[in-house]
């Protein structure tokens, strides 16, 4: 541990245990007498830290407002609160989910260690923060992390990429040199928003179709993240399309209690109407993945335009039902 760690460290202790005796402290930072003196002096004098001894606790104290938490001491070059921290490291067991060959977690191991004594805990007590976060992810569709480092590393070097893409639609693979311009994470799988030459324009790739990737010496093809996103996100979902409709969605009183804290799409509008119904209006370009979304409300929501996804939904409830025969006739 270093001396800037030492500091944070001190800060954060005395913090959250509202006072800590000189012994403590030194078995927290494993430091000497000598050492941990100077740090305190060091904070007191050079950073203005207000940092008391109370004789009577025998107890190393924040004075005044500090003491309250009505007012925040910052060391100079403090980027990240205590609360901040723990939002970090709870990224990191997101990652640790995502990355299934460990190449981000062993990236950011360094980063996170120098978090950790920020935050003055010790290797159990951080273990056992984690513990106490749980991130599920539900249909997780895993990359090969050597493809995933690959691809990752193009996209910061501003490098073209070879692949070898599976698209399921054709059953087919194809090989195909693209310009990475941005990675997207939507509902646990990851994709790649890159400029194809083959097909000269943006296409969305996910990660997990990729067979192969390789970084190229040739400069990427640059293209404006505004112009990604006018073509690629002006959809609903992940399916991206220029061509785009607007979807009249009516909810029942009872799913618009959760329906109108949700936001399916950036530019979706909402209105309750006198029955208590809620109507959502959305873009779409690809009627396939909002299709599910709707399906999932079942009975409780009804698609009033246009009529082409009213019938596709009616007709995907004809087909599920009739997977029931027998519970239908009930």
């Amino acid at each position: 541990m270093n001396r800037t760690e030492r500091f944070y460290r001190i800060e954060l202790l005395i913090k959250s245990r509202g006072g800590v005796n000189f012994e403590t402290l030194m078995d927290e930072l494993e430091v000497s007498r000598a050492t941990l003196k100077r740090d305190l002096q060091y904070l007191r004098d050079r950073m203005d830290a207000p940092i008391v001894y109370d004789r009577f606790d025998n107890l190393y104290k924040f004075e005044g407002e500090a003491a309250l938490g009505e007012t925040a001491h910052q060391l100079p070059g403090v980027w990240f609160s205590e609360s901040e921290i723990l939002a970090l490291l709870t990224m990191h067991q997101l990652i640790a989910g995502l990355d299934e060959g460990g190449v981000l977690g062993r990236h950011l191991q360094p980063l996170l260690d120098k978090l950790n004594g920020m935050l003055g805990t010790t290797a159990s007590e951080s273990k056992e923060l984690m513990k106490r976060v749980k991130i599920v992810h539900p249909a997780r569709r895993p990359v090969p992390s050597r493809w995933f480092e690959a691809i990752g590393s193009a996209l910061l070097k501003r490098r073209r990429l070879d692949i070898v893409y599976f698209t399921r639609a054709k059953q087919s693979e194809s090989q195909r040199e693209v310009s990475p311009q941005r990675l997207i994470h939507y509902r646990n799988t990851w994709y790649l928003d890159a400029w194809c030459h083959q097909s000269d324009g943006l296409r969305r790739f996910a990660l997990d179709a990729v067979r192969s990737a390789k970084v190229l010496d040739s400069r990427a093809k640059d293209v404006a993240v505004k112009t990604v996103e006018t073509e690629l996100d002006s959809g609903y979902g992940i399916f991206s399309g220029k061509a785009v409709q607007w979807a009249n969605l009516v909810f029942t009183p009872e799913a618009a209690q959760w329906v109108s804290l949700e936001e399916w799409h950036p530019r979706q509008t909402l209105r309750t109407l006198a029955d208590g119904c809620l109507e959502m209006k959305l873009p779409f370009a690809d009627a396939t993945e909002l299709a599910m979304d709707i399906l999932r409300h079942g009975p409780q929501v009804k698609v009033t335009a246009p009529a082409a996804l009213a019938r596709q939904v009616a007709q995907r409830l004809r087909e599920a039902a009739a997977q029931y025969p027998q519970a239908a006739g009930k």
